[in-house]
C-alpha cells in the first residue's frame, strides 16, 4: 500500500471530514478525495460511508484505521527517541496518574522540574483509568498498584495509607470523635465506594459508614474530598501524603486507617534511554525522598 495514501487516509479518518483533513495536510479537498478513492480502488473495498454530517468508517475502514493508528504511535515514539539523542531535555512528555495524586502531590511540585528543564512540555493526564503504556497512550505512569502489563520498567516509590482528617475549626465546632462509633455524630466526606478508586480507600469508607454516619458529602475524586475538608464540612477520607503540604489538618481516630497502598512509577522498556523520561523519573524520586525525610523528622508524624 502507498504510504502517502495511508497518511491521508489516517488524517481523514481522524478528522471525519475531507475538508478538515485537507486543512491539516495543506491539501485541497479534491486532492484528498482523489487519494481516498485511489486507495479504495487499490484495496477493492469502501473505507467510508458518506453522508451529510461527514464520513463514517466502514468495518474495513475501522480495520485499516487501527493499523494506521498503531503506525502513527510507533512513528511518534521513534521521533521522540531521535529527539532524545540531543543533550538537552525538551519536548512533550505524557504523564498519567490519578486525579488525587496528580492534583494534590505532583502538580504543586512541577515548578521545580520546569526550573530545571524550561523547554519541557508536560501533558498531565489525570484519571482513574489505567492507560496503556505499551500502546503509548502515555509515556510515564504513576499508579496506586503494581502495573500488570509486560515490557514495563517499574519502580516502587512509596507506600501510602488512607486516613481520616479534619480541620481544627471543624473539630472545635463539632467535637473530636474518640471512637469510631462517634462518627455517628459527624459528616463523612469521601468518594462513593462504588466509584473507581484505590480499593483500600473504598474499604475504609465502607467500614466508617457501617457505624451509622448520618450525613455524607461524596465526591468522585480525592481533590474534591480535600476541598470539602478544607472548608470545614466534615471528616474526610484522604491519602496520608497530603499532610506534607497541609500540615494543619488534624488526623481523626489515629487507629483507623487503610492497609498500605504501594505507589509505582512505570514506563515502557523502549523509553529506557529517553532523556525526558529519565529526567522526570529522577525528579519524582528526589521529591519522594524529600517527602519521606520530612515525614521522618517531623515529630508530629505517625
Amino acid at each position: 500500500m502507498d504510504w502517502d495514501k495511508l497518511r491521508i487516509f489516517h488524517a481523514v479518518a481522524d478528522a471525519g471530514s475531507l475538508t478538515h483533513a485537507g486543512d491539516a495536510l495543506h491539501l485541497s479537498q479534491s486532492a484528498v478525495s482523489r487519494q481516498i478513492r485511489a486507495l479504495e480502488e487499490s484495496l477493492g473495498t469502501t473505507l467510508f460511508h458518506r453522508h451529510a454530517r461527514g464520513l463514517i468508517l466502514t468495518e474495513q475502514g475501522e480495520l485499516l484505521f487501527d493499523a494506521t493508528s498503531t503506525m502513527a504511535k510507533k512513528l511518534d515514539a521513534a521521533a521522540a527517541r531521535i529527539r532524545d539523542s540531543e543533550e538537552e531535555v525538551f519536548g512533550e512528555l505524557k504523564v498519567t496518574t490519578t486525579v488525587g495524586f496528580g492534583t494534590m502531590w505532583l502538580a504543586p511540585r512541577l515548578v521545580k522540574l520546569y526550573d530545571r528543564y524550561p523547554d519541557l512540555k508536560i501533558d498531565l493526564l489525570l484519571e482513574e483509568r489505567v492507560l496503556d503504556l505499551p500502546m503509548r497512550e502515555a509515556d510515564v505512569a504513576i499508579r496506586m498498584k503494581e502495573p500488570a502489563q509486560a515490557d514495563l520498567i517499574r519502580k516502587r516509590l512509596i507506600n501510602i495509607r488512607m486516613r481520616l482528617y479534619a480541620t481544627p475549626e471543624y473539630l472545635a465546632r463539632a467535637g473530636r470523635p474518640e471512637r469510631i462509633e462517634d462518627m455517628s455524630k459527624h459528616r463523612l466526606i469521601c468518594q462513593n465506594p462504588a466509584t473507581p478508586q484505590v480499593q483500600a480507600g473504598a474499604q475504609l469508607t465502607q467500614s466508617v459508614m457501617a457505624h451509622g454516619v448520618p450525613s455524607t458529602l461524596m465526591v468522585n475524586n480525592y481533590f474534591g474530598v480535600l476541598q470539602g475538608v478544607l472548608n470545614h464540612i466534615g471528616v474526610g477520607v484522604l491519602p496520608d501524603y497530603l499532610t506534607a503540604d497541609f500540615p494543619y489538618l488534624e488526623r481523626v481516630l489515629p487507629v483507623v486507617e487503610s492497609v498500605e497502598v504501594p505507589v509505582f512509577l512505570a514506563y515502557p522498556e523502549e523509553l529506557r534511554s529517553s532523556r525526558r523520561v529519565n529526567a522526570f523519573r529522577d525528579f519524582v524520586q528526589e521529591e519522594i525522598l524529600a517527602y519521606r525525610r520530612g515525614q521522618t523528622t517531623d515529630p508530629a508524624a505517625d
